[in-house]
């Protein structure tokens, strides 16, 4: 499995459409082959900034199946006009996870 992690600066003032707009796109990720789960984590320091955590069965599945699908474009159309700056996007394997069983 795959992490693809972005983090998300939003313009300011702009946050609670953000997630409502974000809400709605996150039909377009989870009809993609090979994506597992998604979540969105706001930032407790800087009340404009997110990151954006999606776990994928392989790279391809985001870099290839998402990112060159008509899903895609709608995604783009919905939320790409809230970034400043666009963010980057970076994959990651597991090397090690530990979990409590409390």
């Amino acid at each position: 499995m795959i992490l693809e992690v972005a983090i998300l600066n939003i313009k300011s003032g702009q946050e609670k459409q953000f997630e409502i707009d974000f809400a709605t796109a996150g039909q377009f990720i989870r009809s993609i082959n090979g994506y597992v789960r998604h979540s969105l984590r706001k930032c407790l320091e800087q009340t404009n900034k997110y990151i954006l955590l999606v776990d994928w069965e392989n790279l391809e599945d985001h870099t290839i199946g998402f990112r060159q699908s008509a899903e895609y474009l709608e995604w783009k159309k919905i939320l790409h006009h809230y970034y400043d700056p666009f963010p980057t996007v970076e994959h990651y394997e597991t090397i090690i996870e530990h979990e409590n069983k409390n």
